[in-house]
């Protein structure tokens, strides 16, 4: 759907919403995920979000794209929810295990780019392996690094877009996606041996 028409709404409608949510509801919840590692919090932060975007309309100038925007709710969100007494005291005592993250996958929500086509047993459990052995990686890197690539490679923000975003130059972007990059490739390797 284009969305061009948000930039001058000051309201949006249900029907709106519901395509903005079905459009980009994943990469929302993906990307509040990846900030909190906790799904409870991604489903919550996530609706925060689309309530933020929904009540907020007004202030979208069409300066980006709408999920730029979004990202950008998203991340601010999920930051300031960071920030807040609530999340600093709920974090004593909650440890992350496998069982949870294997139960999301297995799950209707899709944390990974949906396939259309079904390939074999075998290849698709060294596919697994092997992503999640990136993500373990990417995962491990410093969270500057880390937020740019997720931004760049799962969302295909350009640098420009990233930079905006974060409020961060250009070249910043560029620089710590080059490092990020060659870190992962680096660890990957070390892992190949």
């Amino acid at each position: 759907m284009d969305y061009s028409f948000l930039a001058e709404a000051q309201t949006i409608n249900n029907d709106t919403l519901a395509s903005l949510m079905h459009d980009y509801g994943n990469d929302v919840w993906n990307y509040v995920y990846f900030l909190t590692r906790n799904t409870e919090q991604a489903d919550d932060l996530s609706q925060e979000v689309f309530v933020r975007a929904y009540t907020g309309i007004a202030n979208y100038r069409g300066d980006c794209s709408i999920k730029t925007w979004l990202l950008t709710i998203t991340r601010n969100t999920t930051f300031t929810y960071r920030k807040s007494r609530f999340f600093r005291s709920s974090l004593w005592g909650e440890t992350l295990s496998l069982e949870s993250d294997q139960g999301d996958q297995s799950g209707s929500r899709k944390t990974m780019r949906e396939r259309s086509a079904y390939p074999s047993a075998e290849i698709e459990v060294i596919r697994k392996v092997h992503i999640n052995e990136i993500w373990d990686i990417v995962l491990a890197l410093p969270e500057k690094f880390r937020e740019i690539l997720l931004l760049h490679l799962r969302y295909e923000l350009t640098t420009v877009e990233i930079a905006d975003m974060l409020r961060i130059s250009q070249g910043t972007v560029k620089s710590r996606l080059f490092r990020a990059k060659d870190k992962v490739r680096k660890q990957w390797e070390e892992r190949s041996e």
